[in-house]
């Protein structure tokens, strides 16, 4: 028998495969945050000043949560915080955008400086000094002061409004919750002088007609038309803005919005209807609300921010000094208004508040409304307006006087001085329940494919089927609707965080990225990269797919041959290595570094990008219209930081004949990636487990092996008995003799025949 290598089984992989072990086992006990954050590494590269023109020196972080005090003279004159310690600042990427904010003694920011962000938009594309002038906007804002309208900037950067909102939320937020826990302003306050809370009266669910709720206030409206617009955007003062007026008649409607609270019960029967408030009801958590949003007009409360970042963008709720925003999972579309007179509205949506937000249906609250206006071709103006609601008082409880409602004991406590709500990545994961479940469902069937895989191998049709299915569940739920895309980014940031301050709740705050990097580490350990190159990429999808469609159309595909496969393999290591290097020394540029991955453009940002970055994405798509995934096999940097462990797999599951590659080369020629040396071993590094090799394996119609094998067992059973000769492949031809004979069959050779001969021959 010819030798031939053998990878991933040299005797230096089990001492690799121990300490790697070993690695993950450390890295994996439990982490306690600690109680300063992160707050400290920033603050050696500001000024006291920077953050407050009155102060010049920053004083010890301590404190729940976290912030160091500044000082004149040794004197506290306020306190210096970072958004990421206090609240989840988590922007478009799916990581924190940390800033470090400055308070006075009064509850009035005082500065405010962006030291950390990982956002697509703004890495590339935006210039940062748009994002550091929006910030500067909150600048003289006293956070606990429910007089303020709003506490958001209008001049937002175009095209990076999701970003805006959450530094807006977590900027406001987290000074709110460092006002109240030092007691700043207005943030010590005697519980006993505030009125108990009002809760709804669940008793009454009487349905009136949609005038009726509006005469009670239970509907409330908001109509703006061309020339209140144009008055809006008067005040502000935006040049730009004003010398663009709204086209058609003043008078006509620009948007007509109409709010209730749906989750009482009066209010929700009347406008759903019993069968959809029913539904309604058994979805609503103990503590959620439900607003019910019906539009009308020209402009769209919806807009489609939310469909790019799931974000709804243009619309807030805003109690006292909160603010609530929804995602596309807090959304649902309602059809018609059930309310009797209600007119039709081409937009209805019921909005429920997020797990974490906590809107009292007893008090006064703002519903605001995000207005732009195109300015250039790229560029937009913004302004806000909005809405008062009151929950009518017949549809609350009695109120209940404070020394009822609070023990003597506790009749002065500073408010939310503790926070008792779960760590911030407890509260992501519990709001992404659903996407968590078809996570852990689709690793499930991938792991039950590979478990199964010498079952499913042997029914090639069903297999691919399967394959194909995955791979477009893989592009579309996992690469375009979540965005769960893995990234060298990931790994640059994972090693980067082991020589600072480690936490892990920084890799939790996005379940499904921390879910598929868990997968991908132990498929790693049993069967190297091809778990998460070959079905779990969503790029690699993409690929996949356009070389099929490709190959659907004629297009000729090219077969590299192996001497030059071989050297074009390096190139992907050394593309990963540099950036390595690069992000020891600036994670911040290797990360510029790694637009290299084409991942953001097609993935991410669905193309929706500058034209140098989408040529570029094009650019590595379009080889691999004639080379299946070129892109895989040549340049990626995640496949070949992925591919270094993968020598350290455990189990090697793919089956060879002891023939493969002396003589036969069927499975090295039909391998997609050329994943399979002449010589007939597998390179681990390269394969993607398309198993593909394994398909073929089992053909008795392709393999020679498999052929041969089936050809000598219908000979056996020919010379047994006849009538056990399987059914002839082709229809047989039927001679009739000219003596008067019986006819007899003349079976023709079969293909598979001579491509056993063809096999042979090799």
């Amino acid at each position: 028998m010819k030798s031939r290598i053998e990878f991933g089984r040299r005797p230096t992989a089990r001492r690799l495969m121990a300490v790697f072990v070993l690695l993950l086992a450390v890295l994996w006990l439990p982490y306690e945050a600690s109680a300063a954050g992160r707050l400290g590494e920033f603050l050696g590269g500001l000024r006291a000043a920077d953050i407050d023109p009155a102060a010049d020196s920053f004083g010890e972080v301590e404190g729940n949560p976290p912030a160091a005090k500044l000082l004149k003279g040794g004197q506290p004159v306020g306190y210096a915080f970072l958004t990421g310690d206090v609240v989840d600042s988590t922007g478009y990427s799916g990581k924190p955008i940390n800033i470090v904010v400055g308070i006075d003694l009064d509850g009035k920011i005082t500065g405010a400086k962006l030291v950390e962000h990982h956002e697509p938009i703004v890495l590339v594309g935006i210039p940062q000094a748009k994002i550091e002038h929006y910030i500067d906007g909150f600048v003289g804002r006293r956070v606990l002061d429910p007089g303020e309208e709003s506490r958001m900037p209008v001049d937002i950067v175009s095209g990076a409004t999701v970003t805006m909102m959450v530094i807006a939320d977590s900027m406001t937020q987290s000074a709110v919750k460092i006002a109240r826990s030092r007691g700043l302003g207005a943030g010590a306050v005697n519980v006993a002088s505030q009125p108990a809370p009002r809760t709804i009266d669940q008793t009454d669910s009487a349905v009136e007609t949609w005038q009726a709720l509006l005469d009670d206030g239970s509907v409330r409206r908001l109509a703006i038309t061309n020339k209140e617009l144009d008055d809006l955007f008067q005040r502000t003062g935006n040049a730009a803005a004003i010398a663009r007026p709204q086209q058609g008649d003043p008078n006509a409607s620009f948007v007509d919005v109409y709010v209730a609270l749906a989750s009482v019960p009066t209010v929700g029967r009347s406008l759903l209807g019993d069968a959809e408030y029913d539904r309604l009801r058994q979805d609503l958590k103990p503590g959620q609300q439900a607003i019910l949003v019906a539009g009308d007009g020209p402009y769209s409360f919806r807009g489609s921010g939310y469909v790019r970042g799931g974000i709804f963008d243009r619309i807030e709720l805003i109690q006292s000094e909160a603010s609530i925003r929804f995602r596309d999972r807090n959304y649902r579309r309602i059809g018609a208004v059930a309310a009797d007179g209600a007119p039709d509205f081409p937009e209805i949506g019921v909005f429920v508040t997020p797990d974490g937000a906590k809107l009292d249906p007893g008090a006064p609250w703002r519903f605001q409304l995000l207005v732009q206006r195109a300015t250039g071709a790229l560029d937009k103006a913004f302004v806000t307006t909005g809405l008062d609601y009151s929950t009518p008082d017949k549809f609350l409880t009695a109120p209940v006087s404070p020394a009822a409602a609070a023990p003597a004991s506790a009749a002065v406590q500073p408010v939310a001085a503790a926070d008792d709500e779960p760590p911030l990545w407890q509260r992501m994961w519990q709001a992404r329940m659903f996407d968590i479940a078809i996570m852990l469902v689709a690793i499930g069937v991938l792991t039950g494919i590979f478990f199964f895989q010498d079952i499913l191998v042997k029914w090639p049709r069903a297999y691919e089927r399967i394959r194909l299915g995955y791979l477009a569940f893989t592009l579309l739920w996992l690469g375009w609707y979540e965005h769960a895309q893995l990234s060298v980014v990931n790994i640059l940031t994972f090693f980067n965080s082991l020589r600072g301050d480690f936490r892990w709740d920084y890799f939790l705050r996005d379940p499904l990225i921390f879910i598929l990097w868990s997968a991908v580490a132990a498929a790693l350990l049993f069967w190297g990269r091809g778990a998460y190159c070959g079905w779990l990429c969503p790029f690699g999808a993409l690929q996949e797919w356009t070389n099929r469609l490709a190959r659907w159309a004629r297009i000729p595909q090219i077969r590299v041959p192996f001497w030059l496969n071989q050297r074009l393999w390096p190139f992907k290591y050394i593309i990963f290595l540099a950036l390595f290097g690069l992000s020891l020394g600036s994670l911040g540029l290797a990360e510029e570094a790694a637009e290299v991955e084409p991942f953001k453009t097609a993935i991410i940002l669905h193309f929706a990008r500058e034209w140098w970055f989408v040529l570029f994405a094009v650019g590595c798509l379009a080889p691999g219209l004639f080379i299946e995934r070129f892109y895989c096999r040549y340049l990626c940097p995640l496949g070949g930081a992925l591919a270094v462990p993968a020598r350290m797999r455990m189990f090697d599951w793919l089956k060879r004949y002891k023939e493969c590659g002396s003589p036969c080369q069927r499975c090295s020629n039909d391998c997609p990636v050329q994943a399979i040396h002449p010589e007939g071993a597998i390179n681990p590094n390269e394969c993607i487990q398309c198993l593909n090799c394994q398909v073929l394996y089992h053909d008795d119609q392709r393999c020679p092996v498999v052929i041969q094998k089936r050809i000598k067992r219908e000979k056996f059973l020919a010379l047994q008995s006849p009538s056990m000769v399987p059914e002839p492949k082709r229809k047989p031809r039927v001679l009739v003799t000219v003596n008067g004979r019986e006819p007899s069959v003349e079976r023709k050779p079969a293909a598979s025949q001579a491509v056993s001969t063809e096999g042979e021959n090799q």
